[in-house]
């Protein structure tokens, strides 16, 4: 699992929003740049007053909210800077391809280890195994979905800590969290401490590198920022295919070892990190701390409905999203006693994960607004029939076929949400759009592995506990059916909507020439992501 390519495509490196100005007029611009800039003075401020030193490049003073004066050389130059979003211009490759190959280690550890927990699952079961206990499934669950929980739960206040204080720090900071995390585990005896050392610091350490991977891409790359992040998507796949494999060679020498040689990829990582320098100038780190607490303590982007309601209904889908991850080889085991086969279903699942994500984000780009909703409502309806479907098969073939459907489920689900964020809420709120899903999608997504543990309990097979799990991405998928709907009808509302009640919310909205006739466009078309058709509720 991954979200690529959010918050570089939604904010800058600071963390702080802005919108494009129209050029202004050459002579205003004279008039307003200051006639000599100050060599003295080292410090950037953010008001409309500003003091420069010599060497400060035309970006700092664009991120300052100064106008440079220009020379006639320079002038085409600092046109195509200023049209850029965050005023520079980005190096396009170069030592960006090595940050490219950092951020696929991140993303390819982070979520390998991830979804092949239920190898580990296995492992931690026969550890903890209690004949006395009829609840060790829903026990040992808990572990692994508290990591998954954390990564998300995380997500808005790693933010506030990639725009304080950096993406370098943060991720090198976060790595080596969920390296002492697995290191930890290794000589861990009790369930209870493995919940803190594997769920707690392991989870939380990689949402902290993880978050960082995503936003150093942007600081590198600008028209080759699709390439990166399939790069980085494909690459991140290969991890998931390979470490069930690696998973299955370990399994011999201990569960203890097995996290041992794990948190190597946590402890590399941190190395890698280093290589996340960035490029993009920041400001005070006071105006950005307090930015950063004003920008993800807001509610703004809920008064949109119909982000709402999209965020409703993917919470809800993603409470058995999880479940297959972790039960899935124990099943097996239960189902097709003898087969030493069962980690050939992780590597399908990642496979065609991968797959899915580079050829569902093509797709997505074809299909205009928000008729990109439709992919992610028959992606969840799919996978809830996936994974109804997994107690059904008596052959182990069968099972594969199940497998590859749900890793093209995940693929999908995965690529389109960034870019319906960006629909619903437009670039200007799209990562804190994007950062409160996550945490409204933690509890959820904590919570299923362990129930379905004990409904396995409870009825001593999966058949239960798999067919409920896929009652939820169905019932989600069809509440994000109705998103598209409810767009449409606010859009004729505000067509037949009196001249008096349009012109009360015409200063919320960018100037622009008046157009005959009704406007037609997507919520995302309208800054800082509030559209003509949701403005007045």
């Amino acid at each position: 699992m991954g979200i690529n390519g959010v918050d570089n495509q939604a904010q800058p490196a600071g963390g702080v929003s802005r919108t494009e100005a129209p050029a202004a007029d050459p002579q205003v611009e004279q008039r307003d740049a200051p006639r000599e800039p100050d060599k003295n003075t080292g410090d950037q401020a953010v008001g409309s007053e500003c003091k420069m030193t010599q060497e400060d490049s035309s970006v700092q003073l664009i991120e300052a909210g100064c106008k440079p004066p220009l020379s006639p050389g320079a002038e085409s130059e600092m046109r195509v800077q200023v049209q850029d979003k965050h005023g520079f211009v980005a190096p396009e490759g170069g030592f960006g391809w090595l940050v490219v190959f950092a951020a696929t280690w991140c993303n390819g550890s982070i979520f390998g280890i991830q979804n092949s927990f239920g190898i580990l699952h296995t492992m931690l079961v026969n550890e903890h195994a209690d004949p006395d206990d009829k609840t060790s499934q829903f026990k040992v669950a808990w572990v692994g979905a508290l990591a998954m929980g954390m990564i998300f739960f995380c997500s808005p206040v790693v933010s506030m800590f990639t725009d304080c204080f950096g993406c370098r720090k943060t991720a090198v900071g976060g790595a080596a969290l969920a390296f002492i995390g697995l290191l930890s585990t290794s000589f861990a005896n009790s369930l209870g401490v493995r919940y803190f050392t594997y769920g707690i610091l392991f989870g939380g350490g990689s949402s902290f590198a993880f978050q960082p991977s995503l936003v150093i891409l942007g600081h590198y790359f600008r028209q080759r920022l699709g390439l990166a992040n399939g790069v980085v998507t494909a690459g991140a796949s290969l991890f998931s295919m390979g470490l069930p494999v690696l998973l299955k060679v370990l399994q011999p020498l201990g569960l203890s070892r097995t996290f041992q040689i794990l948190s190597l990829f946590m402890l590399v990582q941190a190395l890698l990190a280093l290589t996340f320098k960035p490029l993009l100038p920041r400001g005070s780190r006071w105006i950005m701390t307090l930015t950063g607490v004003k920008k993800y303590f807001n509610l703004r982007v809920f008064h949109i409905i119909t982000y709402r309601v999209w965020a409703f209904g993917v919470a809800t889908a993603v409470l058995g999203y999880f479940v297959p991850y972790v039960h899935l080889i124990n099943f097996v085991r239960e189902q097709f006693k003898g087969t030493e086969k069962e980690w050939v279903l992780l590597v399908c699942i990642g496979a065609s994960s991968g797959v899915g994500r580079l050829a569902f984000g093509k797709i997505g780009d074809l299909i205009p607004g928000l008729q990109k909703i439709y992919m992610q409502v028959v992606s969840f309806m799919a996978l809830g029939l996936m994974s109804i479907m997994i107690p059904q098969c008596w052959v182990f073939e069968g099972l594969v076929v199940v497998c590859v459907f749900l890793g093209l489920c995940d693929g999908c689900f995965l690529t389109m949400m960034a870019p319906i964020a960006f629909e619903l809420v437009g670039p200007m709120q799209a990562s804190q759009a994007i950062g409160y899903l996550l945490g409204l999608m933690a509890l959820p997504m904590t919570a299923g592995p362990p129930i379905a543990g004990l409904l396995h309990d409870y009825f001593g097979n999966y058949l239960v506990a798999f067919s409920l799990a896929g009652v939820p991405p169905i019932v989600g998928g069809v509440v994000l059916f109705f998103v598209p709907l409810i767009h449409r009808r606010l859009q004729r509302n505000q067509a037949a909507a009196s001249p008096e009640e349009t012109s009360t919310t015409a200063h919320m909205l960018p100037s622009a020439p008046a157009a005959e006739g009704s406007k037609s466009c997507s919520n995302g078309d309208m800054l800082p992501g509030y559209t003509d058709v949701e403005t007045h509720i």
